[in-house]
């Protein structure tokens, strides 16, 4: 039997955004966060590099502004690109009153008598500004804010919940504009619980699971996306799709992801015959940004009829690697591979949403009460393409940024109530899951295929054409059967790929992550794609 919970604030989304939203709000608030899977299945977990800030006295908030700037390929805002660089010192601060265990730099005393922490270089940064834990970022800040989480009576984790459609006054015909819970199917019950809320958030990470490769774990399905576009929202950006350029290639090896800060500690991209490539794409070779170096993998895979490229580190001391990339280095000698002697093969993967939907400095979106924070969200931060390390910064800022907006509104807002139960009177238990298996799996190859890191008019179109067919089908299967995780993800993924494709053809020039063959220049004036959806229930 479907069950009805009421709380102040329900977070979709147990990430380093969702996390950090819940423990920075006051304790006298009731909390849900939500995990669709187990709690540790969300993109923070993996995160391998760091997070981006300036902590160190030769660097400056101008400096990370400028290069922010210059990665973004002139279409970031720099009002928040400025709002998150000035305020990434306190954010780090914080996680680290936390208890966040970052790496240490045992060669730097401080006139305190501790040590400074030791920070790495990425590419697109003109200074060393990442603050690391090794190579285990993500799941150092994970384990340490969920600890955290778990210490506070007033935060409810809750797992295997899957968000199916957020409620709003619009949805249930009443008066006013303002979202008021969500509708979430329990994986254990079967059934789908009725959540109410004074105020949503949608920390749900990205969609990167649209294309068939990518570095991102299986919940990656542009939930937040499709959910808020349903609801009303305006999204940004959404034909920026980052592509990582070093995931290990291996058949064995899914969607692990070979960090950044190997480049940044000297690594060097080769062709299978050992000889160097990227200095005749970029002056800054293997530390140009992301786009740039994926694009040229891209460039040399396809003109020498390639699987993979290399990645070699082997030429700095074995004891210097092991102690700064030691789950780079275990989890390639679990395939065989040693990378203290030999280079690592790797590919250009689907990483990072740099779109999301319109959010203003609070991270409140176009309904009020609803909240998008972290890869979700379209801020205006990462522009055409995302600087390394930036994306955690986010997380952290405009959660907090978020979290005190709630607070200055609390009084002003109350919960709901009558809240309707979810109807599935009108379904059935689906017989035909190999329709779901199907869909899921064209969908994944031709946006590869035709939205990937090359582009063009004709393969767009043949993509436009396609999804809007599955759209139909999906929409037909999710009329007639009871939802299931399955279905669920792939109505949203297949939504935000349609979106996906508008906002590439709509794009009539290169820039950045969007690259296109019948469009090779840039234009001179840099503008946002923003779609607005059509009045609910046209």
């Amino acid at each position: 039997m479907s069950q009805h919970y009421q709380h102040d604030v329900l977070v979709i989304g147990s990430g380093a955004a969702g996390l950090t939203l819940a423990l920075t709000l006051p304790e006298h608030l009731r909390i849900a966060v939500l995990s669709k899977g187990n709690l540790a299945n969300g993109s923070t977990y993996w995160a391998q590099g760091g997070v981006a800030a300036v902590l160190d006295d030769m660097d400056t908030v101008e400096s990370h502004v400028d290069d922010t700037l210059n990665a973004g390929a002139g279409l970031c805002r720099e009002d928040a690109v400025r709002f998150t660089v000035e305020h990434s010192r306190e954010a780090i601060q914080w996680l680290i009153d936390q208890g966040v265990p970052f790496t240490r730099d045992d060669q730097t005393a401080r006139e305190d008598g501790g040590f400074e922490f030791h920070l790495t270089r990425e590419g697109g940064h003109s200074h060393r500004r990442i603050i690391h834990a090794a190579d285990a970022t993500g799941a150092a800040i994970f384990k340490t804010l969920l600890e955290q989480a778990k210490l506070r009576a007033n935060i409810e984790m809750l797992e295997q919940r899957v968000a199916v459609d957020l409620i709003t006054t619009r949805k249930l015909d009443l008066a006013g504009e303002r979202c008021l819970g969500a509708y979430v199917l329990n994986r254990a019950s079967g059934e789908v619980d009725t959540f109410g809320a004074r105020f949503v958030i949608l920390a749900t990470g990205g969609a990167a699971k649209v294309y068939l490769y990518t570095s991102n774990p299986d919940g990656a399905c542009g939930d937040g996306i499709a959910m808020a576009w349903r609801a009303g929202c305006r999204v940004g950006n959404l034909e920026f799709n980052q592509f990582h350029p070093t995931c290990l290639y291996h058949p064995q090896a899914k969607s692990f992801l070979v960090t950044e800060a190997l480049r940044g500690e000297g690594a060097l991209l080769k062709l299978p015959n050992g000889q160097r490539f990227m200095q005749r794409f970029d002056a800054r070779a293997e530390l140009a940004p992301r786009d740039i170096v994926a694009r040229a993998i891209d460039h040399e895979m396809k003109r020498l009829g390639v699987d993979c490229v290399y990645l070699d580190i082997s030429h700095k001391p074995a004891e210097f690697i092991k102690e700064h990339f030691p789950t780079v280095y275990e989890r390639c000698l679990d395939f065989g591979i040693d990378i203290t002697r030999e280079p690592i093969p790797v590919v250009p993967a689907a990483h990072y949403t740099c779109g999301g939907v319109v959010v203003d400095q609070s991270g409140h979106t176009d309904v009020p009460g609803l909240y998008a924070i972290g890869e979700t969200s379209f801020t205006g931060l990462h522009g055409a393409n995302r600087m390394a390390s930036n994306s955690l910064l986010e997380c952290f800022v405009y959660a907090r940024s978020a979290a005190a907006d709630i607070m200055q509104k609390l009084d002003d807002v109350s919960a709901p109530s009558n809240l309707p139960t979810w109807d599935a009177s009108q379904v059935t238990d689906s017989d035909e899951d190999v329709i779901i298996a199907h869909n899921w799996d064209e969908l994944r190859r031709f946006m590869w295929d035709y939205v990937g890191i090359v582009r063009t008019n004709k393969r767009l179109q043949r993509a436009e054409h396609r999804v809007r067919l599955l759209l139909d089908e999906i929409d037909e299967f999710y009329s007639n059967y009871k939802v299931s995780r399955d279905l669920i993800e792939l109505r949203n993924l297949a939504q935000v790929a349609e979106l996906m494709i508008r906002s590439a053809m709509q794009r009539k020039e290169s820039r950045g992550l969007h690259y296109t063959l019948d469009y090779p220049q840039q234009l001179p004036e840099a503008k946002d794609t923003i779609l607005q959806p059509p009045i609910y229930g046209d």
